[in-house]
């Protein structure tokens, strides 16, 4: 694929928020130089970083007139975006993070599907960049095929799922006129506003891989700290928000597959943590599964089995139960959890020794067609 150069294409402002990422921010913006759309410009905003980002930035900068870096003080990741988005001068804008890279077809997929469609943005699909390399999470791969442009929610409603901030480039017009921003001060800032702009905008989905999202194994990343509670406030706080736009658009059907789908779609991964828990965190963890699935319960969600099975536990608040069930799901390495038969049906069986499913409603270890084995 060649470079791409139209005497009329739009630019594309690429917002870069740097926070202690020097051993990172030279890959991030070497795929910023490679890419084949060449109309952008790159706004690094140094947000008060301790390390040499900041001068490897203005390093950048000063061979590359389309980069511009901007200092500010730390006020968090969202504060930087917002920033950073000040400055933007482009028609499109985007958000890269500094640890990770784009494809060098990325820009030219996103903008191209805007300057076709006329939509209001665009969204593709990512790689997940570990350290044995490059992998398309499967529930990303079934949201973005097959393209479709011009779709409003309630077309693809499961596509709030969606959450993230980096594989998307929307029109700045929109951006400005739907008033959309990023959340100060609070982890998790991206789904409040991708879920806003998806409800109030006009899209485009497309299954290219646009992004590589860079999973670090230093315990540095905030996927990695689930188990602290200052994550949990803040993932309750930000999904509190997402679901009050969606509850204010008044589509029930929209609503019913955020809850579902969306909303339960990354409490496995909490309940994973529940063996070392602290009492603080048990407590809040409870207490936001009640609040949210209180009335419908998880066991209606689109969890795996196991984890409808946990979350019921946490909404009962057996705490030992649901430690020794995660704790038993540990030793699966990624497998399903076994089924049986008995006058009940067909349903998950879990050894004694873990659980009593006679305690256990049976909702709660029902199985769904497709699950059957």
């Amino acid at each position: 694929m060649g470079i791409l150069r139209r005497r009329h294409d739009p630019s594309v402002s690429i917002v870069v928020p740097v926070y202690g990422v020097e051993a990172y921010l030279p890959a991030c913006l070497d795929s910023l130089l490679a890419q084949h759309w060449q109309s952008w410009e790159a706004i690094v905003v140094d947000d008060g970083s301790p390390d040499r980002s900041g001068e490897i930035a203005e390093s950048y900068a000063a061979q590359d007139p389309r980069i511009r870096v901007v200092h500010v003080p730390n006020g968090g990741l969202g504060s930087a975006r917002n920033v950073g988005a000040t400055y933007a001068t482009g028609e499109f804008l985007a958000f890269l993070d500094s640890d990770d890279v784009l494809p060098r077809n990325a820009l030219a997929s996103l903008a191209s599907s805007l300057i076709e469609s006329g939509s209001d943005f665009v969204t593709g699909s990512i790689v997940r960049w570990e350290a044995d390399g490059l992998h398309e999470p499967p529930w990303m791969a079934r949201l973005h095929r097959p393209l479709a442009k011009g779709l409003r929610i309630a077309d693809r409603p499961e596509l709030l799922g969606d959450v993230f901030a980096w594989n998307k480039l929307f029109r700045r017009s929109f951006w400005d006129t739907a008033g959309l921003s990023w959340p100060e001060g609070i982890r998790y800032e991206d789904q409040p506003t991708t879920t806003r702009a998806f409800l109030a905008g006009i899209f485009d989905v497309v299954p290219a891989i646009v992004y590589h999202w860079r999973i670090r194994d230093d315990g540095s990343s905030i996927t990695q700290q689930r188990a602290s509670v200052r994550d949990l406030v803040d993932r309750w706080e930000t999904k509190r928000m997402s679901y009050a736009a969606v509850r204010s658009a008044g589509d029930a059907t929209v609503e019913s597959v955020f809850v579902d789908r969306v909303l339960a779609g990354d409490m496995w991964r909490y309940f994973l943590e529940i063996p070392d828990a602290s009492d603080e965190w048990w407590a809040l963890l409870r207490d936001g599964v009640r609040e949210f699935w209180g009335q419908r319960s998880l066991v209606h969600s689109g969890l795996p089995p196991v984890h409808r099975l946990g979350g019921w536990l946490v909404e009962q608040d057996r705490r030992t139960d649901a430690a020794a069930l995660m704790t038993w799901v540990g030793t699966l390495d990624g497998r399903p959890a076994p089924q049986t038969q008995d006058a009940a049906g067909r349903h998950i069986d879990v050894p004694n020794e873990v659980l009593d499913l006679s305690t256990v409603d049976a909702a709660a270890l029902a199985l769904r067609d497709f699950e059957l084995r």
